[in-house]
Protein backbone atom coordinates (compact mmCIF):
# COMPACT_ATOMS: atom_id res chain seq x y z
CA UNK A 1 0.00 0.00 0.00
CA UNK A 2 1.59 3.56 -1.22
CA UNK A 3 1.42 5.91 1.55
CA UNK A 4 0.67 9.34 0.59
CA UNK A 5 3.14 11.43 1.41
CA UNK A 6 3.45 15.43 1.70
CA UNK A 7 4.29 17.77 -1.13
CA UNK A 8 7.45 19.78 -0.07
CA UNK A 9 7.67 23.78 -0.64
CA UNK A 10 8.29 24.66 -3.97
CA UNK A 11 8.71 27.95 -6.01
CA UNK A 12 4.89 28.34 -6.47
CA UNK A 13 4.38 28.63 -1.91
CA UNK A 14 7.35 30.17 -1.24
CA UNK A 15 7.46 34.18 -1.99
CA UNK A 16 10.76 35.29 -4.08
CA UNK A 17 13.20 36.76 -1.40
CA UNK A 18 16.65 38.68 -2.40
CA UNK A 19 18.69 35.78 -0.77
CA UNK A 20 17.14 33.32 -3.09
CA UNK A 21 17.09 35.75 -5.97
CA UNK A 22 20.92 36.27 -5.45
CA UNK A 23 21.37 32.57 -5.46
CA UNK A 24 19.78 31.44 -8.55
CA UNK A 25 21.43 34.77 -10.53
CA UNK A 26 24.76 33.49 -8.94
CA UNK A 27 24.69 30.13 -10.38
CA UNK A 28 22.88 31.64 -13.74
CA UNK A 29 25.58 34.10 -14.57
CA UNK A 30 28.08 31.03 -14.01
CA UNK A 31 26.08 29.48 -16.94
CA UNK A 32 26.30 32.57 -18.94
CA UNK A 33 29.91 32.72 -18.15
CA UNK A 34 30.57 28.98 -19.28
CA UNK A 35 28.45 29.70 -22.25
CA UNK A 36 29.95 32.63 -23.43
CA UNK A 37 33.64 30.88 -22.97
CA UNK A 38 34.01 30.38 -26.82
CA UNK A 39 33.32 33.63 -27.52
CA UNK A 40 36.13 34.38 -25.45
CA UNK A 41 38.23 31.41 -27.14
CA UNK A 42 37.22 32.94 -30.75
CA UNK A 43 38.43 36.20 -29.96
CA UNK A 44 41.85 35.14 -28.53
CA UNK A 45 42.48 32.82 -31.58
CA UNK A 46 41.38 36.07 -34.25
CA UNK A 47 43.56 38.09 -32.38
CA UNK A 48 46.36 35.38 -32.58
CA UNK A 49 45.47 34.87 -36.15
CA UNK A 50 45.40 38.17 -37.42
CA UNK A 51 45.08 39.57 -40.84
CA UNK A 52 41.13 38.89 -42.40
CA UNK A 53 40.55 36.23 -39.27
CA UNK A 54 40.52 39.13 -36.72
CA UNK A 55 38.77 41.51 -39.42
CA UNK A 56 36.69 38.72 -39.21
CA UNK A 57 36.00 38.09 -35.97
CA UNK A 58 35.90 42.03 -35.20
CA UNK A 59 32.76 41.94 -37.84
CA UNK A 60 30.72 39.58 -36.54
CA UNK A 61 31.53 41.53 -32.40
CA UNK A 62 30.61 44.71 -33.72
CA UNK A 63 27.12 43.36 -34.05
CA UNK A 64 24.30 44.78 -31.68
CA UNK A 65 23.55 41.50 -30.69
CA UNK A 66 26.84 40.51 -30.01
CA UNK A 67 27.67 43.25 -28.13
CA UNK A 68 24.83 43.17 -26.02
CA UNK A 69 26.04 39.37 -25.41
CA UNK A 70 29.51 40.89 -24.30
CA UNK A 71 27.89 43.01 -21.99
CA UNK A 72 25.59 40.70 -20.49
CA UNK A 73 28.80 38.03 -20.01
CA UNK A 74 30.98 40.82 -18.71
CA UNK A 75 28.04 41.97 -16.16
CA UNK A 76 28.10 37.84 -15.42
CA UNK A 77 32.35 37.98 -14.62
CA UNK A 78 31.61 40.84 -12.53
CA UNK A 79 28.39 40.19 -10.35
CA UNK A 80 29.96 36.16 -9.95
CA UNK A 81 33.25 37.76 -9.04
CA UNK A 82 31.65 40.13 -6.06
CA UNK A 83 28.82 37.34 -5.42
CA UNK A 84 31.88 35.07 -5.22
CA UNK A 85 34.02 37.61 -2.84
CA UNK A 86 30.76 37.50 -0.34
CA UNK A 87 30.52 34.07 -0.63
CA UNK A 88 34.44 33.57 0.73
CA UNK A 89 33.34 35.73 3.87
CA UNK A 90 30.25 33.15 4.47
CA UNK A 91 32.89 30.41 4.40
CA UNK A 92 35.05 31.76 7.37
CA UNK A 93 31.38 32.90 9.23
CA UNK A 94 31.01 36.35 8.79
CA UNK A 95 27.85 38.36 7.43
CA UNK A 96 24.88 35.69 7.94
CA UNK A 97 22.67 38.33 10.09
CA UNK A 98 19.86 39.26 8.08
CA UNK A 99 20.87 42.76 8.28
CA UNK A 100 24.08 42.35 6.87
CA UNK A 101 22.73 39.82 4.21
CA UNK A 102 20.62 42.26 2.51
CA UNK A 103 23.27 44.89 2.52
CA UNK A 104 25.87 42.50 1.03
CA UNK A 105 23.18 41.65 -1.36
CA UNK A 106 22.95 45.23 -2.42
CA UNK A 107 26.30 45.85 -2.59
CA UNK A 108 27.24 42.71 -4.79
CA UNK A 109 24.18 44.11 -7.21
CA UNK A 110 25.55 47.79 -7.29
CA UNK A 111 29.30 46.79 -7.48
CA UNK A 112 28.83 44.62 -10.20
CA UNK A 113 26.69 46.95 -12.39
CA UNK A 114 29.27 50.10 -11.64
CA UNK A 115 31.73 47.78 -13.06
CA UNK A 116 30.10 47.11 -15.94
CA UNK A 117 29.32 50.63 -16.33
CA UNK A 118 32.74 51.76 -16.13
CA UNK A 119 34.07 48.61 -18.04
CA UNK A 120 31.90 49.69 -21.04
CA UNK A 121 32.64 53.00 -21.00
CA UNK A 122 36.59 52.31 -21.18
CA UNK A 123 35.70 49.88 -23.82
CA UNK A 124 33.97 52.75 -26.32
CA UNK A 125 36.55 55.26 -25.30
CA UNK A 126 39.18 52.89 -27.28
CA UNK A 127 37.09 51.88 -29.70
CA UNK A 128 36.23 55.88 -30.53
CA UNK A 129 32.98 55.83 -29.27
CA UNK A 130 31.52 53.56 -31.64
CA UNK A 131 29.82 50.44 -30.43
Amino acid sequence: MLKERPLSPHLQVYRPQMTSMLSILHRATGVFLFLGSPLLVYSLWGIAEGGTHFQQMTDCLSHWFAQLLILGWIYSLFYHFCNGIRHLFWDVGHGYEMKTLYASGNAVLLISIALTAITAYFALQNLGGAA
